[in-house]
């Protein structure tokens, strides 16, 4: 599937971003939180830290802080470990796979689960995970010691799901170089119009308005916020320099596929993630300023 062409700059990043909400949808589905429920978690935090968490083993707070990176880790502790008391990890996983399969046929219907294009998107996303590498990648590392689905579109939905810890975890080391907590990546991208919502983030990662403000003053200090909570030129130029760190940090599984695979699988993508979010798959409160 290698090519000789080129691969153009950015195809890694825009293919990525069609990609990973691919991964993402069973998040926000009621098929998640049922399983979740039948095995013993209805807190819809406690939910997501165990089902990103369980290829990891049963890992206490620390841990998930660690590689989640912008969560509270108080709202992580309330948790952490007490989920892996009623459940185990393996039941997460099965629990969390059999929710991705309902959800996924129920937004984008069985035509296209079972469809040729499903099968095709696998064996690139699949082929380009081959050019990944586990080292300090703990949760790329993790759900790549985890077996490949048999069918199509779970195997796409777990190499989806390679992709993205494998671009997560390279982007983490670009938010540490760049000296940015987690509360202050998250400010600064939503600031940029381009992550989460205000309300997103106080909905779901546990932080106070306190706490946000204060992220936003050390962010003035630095001279990357203004005084109205916008980007600085300084601020601009900082999210662009942390995106092209993250493209080169996860160049390699796009090279591997090939500049004509990427293109593909890009297509393909496209289709499947637009489909699934004119399903409804996003709450669109969550995201954008």
């Amino acid at each position: 599937m290698t090519t000789s062409s080129a691969l153009p700059e950015q195809a890694g990043r825009t293919c990525h971003n069609v990609v990973n909400p691919f991964h993402s949808t069973h998040y926000f589905a009621p098929e998640l939180a049922a399983e979740m429920a039948r095995a013993g978690i209805e807190n819809r935090s406690a939910a997501y830290f165990a089902c990103r968490a369980a290829a990891m083993g049963a890992v206490g707070p620390g841990t998930i802080t660690a590689t989640f990176y912008n969560f509270k880790h108080d709202l992580i502790a309330e948790h952490v470990p007490d989920v892996w008391t009623v459940t185990t990890p393996q039941a997460v996983l099965d629990a969390r796979l059999r929710a991705v399969d309902a959800t996924l046929r129920r937004l984008l219907g069985p035509e296209t689960v079972e469809s040729p294009e499903m099968a095709e998107a696998a064996h690139l996303a699949l082929r380009a995970v081959e050019g990944c590498t586990r080292q300090a990648r703990p949760l790329y590392a993790a759900h790549a010691d985890q077996p490949v689905p048999s069918a199509p579109h779970l195997a796409y939905w777990h190499a989806a799901t390679l992709l993205r810890e494998h671009r997560g975890d390279g982007h983490l080391l670009a938010l540490l170089d760049a000296g940015l907590d987690g509360l202050e990546a998250l400010v600064t991208h939503t600031a940029s119009g381009r992550g989460m919502s205000y309300k997103g983030v106080m909905a779901t990662r546990g932080w106070t308005e306190e706490d946000w403000t204060a992220a936003q003053e050390r962010l003035r200090a630095r001279g990357l916020l203004d005084a109205e909570g916008e980007l600085t030129e300084a601020g601009v130029q900082l999210r662009k320099d942390l995106e092209r760190t993250t493209d080169r940090l996860d160049r390699a599984p796009y090279e591997h596929l090939g500049a004509d695979g990427v293109a593909r699988l890009t297509e393909l993508a496209t289709g499947f993630t637009t489909a699934a979010m004119n399903a409804g798959a996003f709450p669109a409160a969550l995201f954008g300023k």
